[in-house]
């Protein structure tokens, strides 16, 4: 069974993404059959004890094209709706902070 898993999730290619407090890895894997699927983590670092907390999805190519069709309409919908506001994080011994806790402070 060990070389079955092991062979069941070969990566084939990685991509790391951070994007303020979070990470997102975009990991492309292949089955025994050699068919690709992606998975998506994310990864966020608990500030109370510093565990690293993940989500993970399995994307399979058959529900690719819905999948990148929900996403684009969801993120129109969100530009469209509401002001996308660039957020700059900054870490201190108390966590991290967000520059909108600094109202006047421009001193990134």
């Amino acid at each position: 069974m060990g070389d079955f898993d092991k062979r069941d999730r070969e990566e084939v290619f990685s991509k790391k993404v951070r994007a303020g407090k979070r990470t997102y890895f975009f990991d492309v894997k292949a089955t025994r059959a050699n068919d690709y699927y992606l998975t998506i983590t994310e990864s966020k670092k608990r500030l109370e004890d510093g565990v690293f907390i993940k989500h993970k999805i399995f994307l399979y190519k058959e529900d690719f094209e819905k999948f990148v069709e929900g996403l684009n309409e969801t993120v129109e919908y969100i530009k469209e709706n509401q002001e996308v506001v660039e957020k700059r994080y900054e870490f201190s011994e108390n966590g991290f902070s967000s520059s909108e806790d600094k109202a006047d402070d421009f001193s990134y």
